[in-house]
């Protein structure tokens, strides 16, 4: 049921709201648990008033007054609980027990497929190009120092995916059973309790890189192999469509069924399945900049002056300006309070942006994704052209940032009233930042959305298009340009009998928690389940 709380009111009167809405003693309460919980920030008119709406899972005794819960569950004031599902179902015939999976990509996707199938027996070879999160973490510094990218040991490689270098964000518009035992085992792993039911569940960077080993050993444990910095080049396949083996630089690896969970950036790898008959097809995809404020800006145009931060956190925003005129729709994406901006790059010469944030947001500044959705119109026919169009503004930042991956920077009031930035505000991004009109750099289809959206954001965030805000750039892996078609039942690739493409790279999710999700009901699949 909805409990609505002031910010100032404490959680413990969630019991007596609960009984009162629906119309019983709070002694017949005998378990409650917060459920869903976010925070309105919304203004009303000039002012701010803050409150808290609890999602509240409530068990009545044996006693509780029957005619009274009926009353409350016809009119709305509550609803029946609904139950979450299991990892282990106990349809799947004992002949998939003996098969072995191999599953490609170690991101959340290949993770949760990889736990959905060892947790039911199925035997697993869990293989990612990357390496393992120290290696990964050792290449990372290396790359900061020297500047000089390792095409297979980077940012968006290895274990965790490209999600381990981000902001651990969980929040996710897919509605699905296997959601709360997924986010169970990462709290067993170390995540905070508070990921169960906050609105913005956020894991954090810090807190991710002690969470994944813990996970690993859960996943070996359950029989599961690891086989990091394996980069698969080919799958073999039998006349019927059907994969019978895959060609690792390790050597060859038989299986009975493949998982492909590669992200969106491991484009060598879709190109040479593309040319063994692996059906693509190009989709829209997200382009834009990253934004950035000091948190201190953020947070008094949310919350206003004065408020209790220990109690609220960090403000963030989701900002979204509609289609107008010739401006396309923006929307505000990967909002990161208290993060920093880093380098998301796998390919040399190439430059893209992403944020991050630890767990206790404690950085000064606030960044965001400030994207457009693009297609056809604007990157052309071809089941590349996606790729194609993004890569080439890739290298163009790179390329107008130096050559080094210092970013090319403007400060947003000199974007909107197109100008060149005479002086650039402090950022978080670590690698430099060259003044740049960004606003030239772009396609103009995008620089005028961009502006239209700035300036109405503006009005919901005041100093949104000031002085002290940033552009840096380019935001281009938001979402991948690239689908792999599947079987809407059995999700397999079309024209393959025992191939399951999932996850961001495949164009089934958009975040940690819709590509674990999308993982876990694959294997489902995989293995005969029909939801």
């Amino acid at each position: 049921m909805a409990i609505t709380l002031a910010a100032e009111e404490p959680e413990s009167l969630l019991r007596a709201k609960c009984a009162q809405q629906i119309g019983i003693s709070e002694d017949e309460i005998v378990d409650l648990r917060i459920a869903h919980r976010s925070l309105d920030a919304r203004r009303r008119g000039r002012r701010h008033e803050l409150k808290f709406v609890f999602h509240v899972d409530v068990g009545l005794s044996a006693s509780a007054e029957a005619t009274a819960v009926d009353q409350a569950l016809k009119a709305g004031r509550a609803r029946p609980i609904q139950e979450s599902v299991d990892f282990v179902r106990v349809e799947i015939e004992a002949s998939k027990r003996d098969q072995r999976f191999a599953v490609v990509g170690a991101g959340p996707a290949g993770l949760y497929a990889a736990w959905t199938l060892a947790a039911n027996g199925v035997r697993v070879d869990l293989i990612d190009r990357g390496p393992a999160l120290q290696d990964r973490g050792r290449a990372l510094a290396l790359f900061n120092k020297t500047r000089d990218v390792d095409p297979e040991r980077n940012i968006l490689y290895g274990e965790g995916g490209a999600g381990t270098y981000s902001d651990g964000k969980l929040y996710t518009r897919t509605q699905h059973g296997i959601e709360a035992p997924i986010v169970r085992t990462l709290i067993e792993a170390g995540a905070a309790p508070e990921i169960a039911f906050d609105a913005r569940a956020h894991v954090g960077t810090d807190r991710l890189h002690r969470i994944l080993p813990v996970l690993r050993a859960r996943l070996e444990e359950m029989g599961v192999r690891f086989h990091f910095d394996t980069r698969v080049d080919a799958l073999g396949i039998r006349g019927d469509k059907r994969v019978v083996e895959l060609e690792t630089t390790s050597g060859t690896m038989p299986c009975d069924g493949v998982i492909l969970a590669l992200g969106h950036s491991a484009r060598d790898t879709i190109r040479s399945f593309y040319k063994q008959g692996l059906e693509l097809e190009a989709k829209p995809f997200q382009l834009g900049l990253r934004i950035e404020h000091p948190q201190a800006l953020i947070d008094e145009g949310r919350f206003g002056a004065g408020a209790d931060l220990a109690r609220l956190g960090h403000a963030y925003y989701s900002l979204v300006a509609k289609a107008e005129g010739e401006a396309s729709a923006v929307h505000s994406f990967c909002m990161c309070p208290g993060g920093q901006i880093v380098a998301a790059v796998a390919q040399p010469g190439l430059l893209c942006t992403n944020g991050m944030s630890n767990s206790k947001h404690s950085s000064p500044f606030a960044n965001s994704g400030l994207v457009m959705t693009l297609g056809p119109r604007e990157f052309g026919d071809g089941v590349f052209a996606g790729v194609d169009y993004q890569e080439a503004l890739e290298r163009r930042f790179f390329e107008a940032g130096g050559g080094d991956y210092s970013v090319p920077t403007q400060r947003v009031i000199d974007f909107v009233e197109g100008r060149a930035s005479s002086r650039l505000g402090r950022s978080s991004y670590r690698l430099g930042s060259t003044s740049v009109r960004i606003d030239e750099l772009l396609p103009e289809s995008m620089t005028t959305a961009l502006r239209a959206g700035i300036r109405k954001f503006e009005r919901q965030l005041p100093g949104y298009s000031g002085e002290e805000g940033v552009l840096v750039g380019i935001e281009s892996r938001s979402s991948g340009p690239i689908r792999m078609p599947r079987d809407r039942i059995t999700r397999l690739a079309s024209g393959f009998e025992n191939l399951w493409p999932v996850g961001e790279g495949a164009g089934y999710a958009g975040g940690i928690m819709s590509a674990a999700i999308d993982g876990a009901r694959s294997a489902w699949a995989a293995l005969g389940i029909r939801e």
